[in-house]
């Protein structure tokens, strides 16, 4: 979990409580929105958590830290490992857009462009590992990186108090790793995924995490072909609900959050606003609902 050490090289984000008219909405009676903008933390994600706890809990070799990410987690690390003053080498797969591979380049990382997908640029992290015995961090899959992503429910309940339910994006599942581990069913937490790509949703059918295919508007944050193990085991207990959003949708969402609150955010970011706006969740008279705002590596152009 997050130390005095973490502290110096993260941000606490703002949580607003909104109304459902400030969001363009019509909602039962009571009914209160909050939006923990973890969008803004350092690196542009919530993934700085994961990945500063995961390189303070380790002596980290001159070899220095590699990792396989879609972009954030790869921008999350080379910016932990900056602070630090160690090397940092990042995987990227060839859906990575360019405007997170420019800031890994603008943070000093060491960038390699691997295959199309996140198991692409994963496996070929995986042998530079062994090769150079570099401190490997996951994207989603180590106890420290969902630990680390598990503060963010501490900071919720710290800054608003217990929401009764927090929509979450899925993409391996570090996130909702870490925040269905924190709230422990104390508040629901609902897991929500591009129906292009549906890690969790499909592993719930099948009974067991499998590989799926991926793609669509929000591959490059939500584009790990599997759901993570820890997650996996964390969601079995504490997740009751994962619901599939459309991409036209997460993009509307996206757009929305842009022109109406000048919020730039990610498509994997939009997706709990697009579950409301959709009605693929629907909150209950006098519920607490926290949106989890979760990344804004976006280009700037693709807001127009």
């Amino acid at each position: 979990m997050r130390d005095g050490r973490a502290a110096r090289f993260l941000r606490e984000t703002p949580l607003w409580k909104l109304q459902p008219p400030a969001l363009g909405l019509d909602a039962a009676e009571g009914v209160e929105l909050w939006l923990k903008l973890e969008h803004q933390q350092v690196s542009g994600s919530f993934k700085a958590r994961g990945m500063m706890n995961r390189l303070l809990a380790h002596d980290i070799p001159a070899s220095g830290v590699v990792v396989a990410s879609g972009g954030n987690a790869g921008i999350a690390t080379a910016a932990a490992a900056r602070a630090l003053g160690v090397r940092c080498e990042v995987f990227l797969p060839g859906v990575s857009p360019e405007a997170k591979r420019a800031r890994l380049r603008a943070l000093g990382a060491d960038v390699v462009v691997v295959g199309e997908q996140y198991a692409d640029a994963l496996a070929a992290c995986l042998a530079r590992q062994r090769e150079t015995g570099a401190l490997l961090t996951h994207a989603y899959d180590q106890p420290e990186v969902v630990a680390g992503a598990g503060t963010l429910g501490r900071e919720i309940e710290q800054q608003g108090g217990l929401p009764d339910s927090v929509l979450v994006s899925v993409g391996g599942g570090g996130l909702i790793g870490g925040l269905a581990a924190w709230f422990e069913q104390r508040s629901r937490v609902i897991a929500l995924e591009p129906e292009r790509a549906p890690t969790l949703f499909r592993a719930r059918e099948a009974g067991e995490p499998v590989d799926v295919e991926v793609g669509g508007v929000a591959a490059d944050s939500l584009g790990a072909r599997r759901i993570g193990t820890i997650a996996w085991e964390i969601t079995q207990r504490q997740v009751r609900d994962a619901l599939l959003l459309p991409d036209e949708a997460i993009r509307a969402a996206q757009l929305w959050l842009w022109k109406e609150l000048k919020l730039a955010v990610e498509p994997a970011a939009a997706l709990p606003l697009a579950a409301l706006q959709t009605g693929a969740y629907v909150p209950r008279a006098g519920e607490k609902v926290c949106l989890v705002i979760c990344g804004a590596n976006v280009d700037p152009a693709s807001l127009a």
